[in-house]
């Protein structure tokens, strides 16, 4: 913990000598970002360590103020980097153009736009991410797919996160999208919850009240193995919600069938020996002439082997799009595919940018969603 408090110091230190002598000509703003920073330096440290505890609401504002000073912070020190590349930029083209750009003008006017920039931001994404999360609507095309299927609704929840700032109210608000939506299936995947169910199982409790023809389904996501998956299991199929652990249910319409499958997270096994991610385990003994064969697994990354054990769409989350601006392009480096619908030879994979929001309550460029996929023919 000494290590995150001197890396705070330095970081936010940083950030005060680029801008603070840039801005003496606007004391007020100054003083005020002197403020922020000095106490953005402690709320930083303070509020990863009340990740960590439990606690009553002084654990829980600590938390909250310290996951809003990330979010702040995250992007007051981007735009700082950029601000000096962009200087460094104007210095080599100065050298090389001595009647260019004014840089004085540049540096001053710079610094100032750095943490109105910044606090904008923050405060969109706070809106953005304590809103209700909107409905995606993606038409997924099927070859051959039978006349039963035609229409077929999947509504997909990812990512909510229920913890520290995400309660009851929160979830209840999602139930009462997707209940209006007429889903044929419910399908949720992962990242429910951040916490134990002693604590946070009064705060779950409303999806067991999700409504649709076929039934709701779950995978665990990591988070789950970080809050005791076991006990987080037993709890949402007391709920009424169907978790899958390499294992399949077939869905019929008519004379057609689905087949709809689900694995444990990416690295479950890491936290429990037992649930070791296995598509290819999870479609053993189903139909072959099902019309479609689709994987619920949290971690896009789980395509490769989908793709090999012979599933024709794969539902994911994990990723929340990156959250906000510039993560987005940094999730890249770890999972295949950040957001949307994907192709990986025949199989398709939707990648939800998440229902709630973890750490920082901000989004900003990668909204939340309730996704409604429905299945439509495929052109010939």
């Amino acid at each position: 913990m000494f290590t995150v408090w001197i890396l705070s110091a330095l970081l936010h230190g940083y950030v005060g000598l680029r801008l603070v002598p840039a801005m003496a000509g606007w004391p007020l703003a100054t003083a005020a970002l002197c403020g922020v920073l000095a106490a953005s330096a402690v709320a930083l440290p303070l509020g990863l360590r009340a990740m960590r505890r439990r606690g009553g609401l002084s654990v829980t504002a600590t938390y909250t103020v310290g996951m809003f000073a990330l979010g702040l912070f995250s992007t007051l020190l981007v735009l700082t980097v950029l601000r000096d590349a962009g200087l460094l930029l104007a210095a080599v083209l100065g050298a090389v153009w001595p009647g260019g750009p004014l840089r004085d003008g540049l540096v001053h006017g710079s610094a100032l736009a750095v943490p109105v920039l910044g606090f904008t931001v923050t405060a969109w994404g706070f809106v953005n991410a304590r809103r209700t999360a909107r409905v995606v609507e993606v038409a997924l095309p099927v070859a051959e797919l039978p006349a039963a299927l035609h229409g077929y609704k999947i509504v997909l929840i990812s990512d909510l996160h229920v913890g520290r700032t995400i309660r009851r109210g929160y979830v209840q608000a999602i139930v009462d999208v997707v209940n209006r939506l007429d889903a044929d299936l419910i399908a949720v995947t992962g990242d429910l919850v951040d916490g134990s169910v002693s604590e946070l199982a009064p705060h779950v409790a409303p999806l067991g009240a999700m409504v649709s023809r076929d039934g709701s389904y779950a995978v665990t996501g990591n988070h789950e193995y970080y809050s005791g998956a076991l006990p987080w299991i037993a709890e949402l199929r007391r709920l009424g919600l169907h978790v899958l652990m390499n294992e399949h249910v077939v869905l019929r319409r008519g004379d057609a069938s689905m087949v709809l499958a689900g694995v444990p997270d990416f690295s479950a096994h890491h936290f429990e020996a037992t649930h070791r991610s296995e598509p290819r385990a999870a479609l053993a003994g189903a139909p072959r002439d099902a019309a479609l064969r689709v994987l619920l697994a949290h971690q896009p990354r789980s395509a490769a082997a989908a793709a090999e054990a012979g599933f024709d769409l794969q539902l994911s989350g994990h990723t929340h799009g990156g959250q906000f601006l510039p993560w987005t392009f940094f999730v890249r480096l770890q999972q295949p595919f950040t957001a949307g619908l994907h192709r990986l030879g025949a199989l398709r994979v939707y990648v939800s940018r998440g229902t709630g929001y973890w750490g920082p309550p901000k989004r900003f460029g990668a909204p939340s969603e309730i996704t409604r996929l429905t299945l439509v023919p495929a052109a010939a």
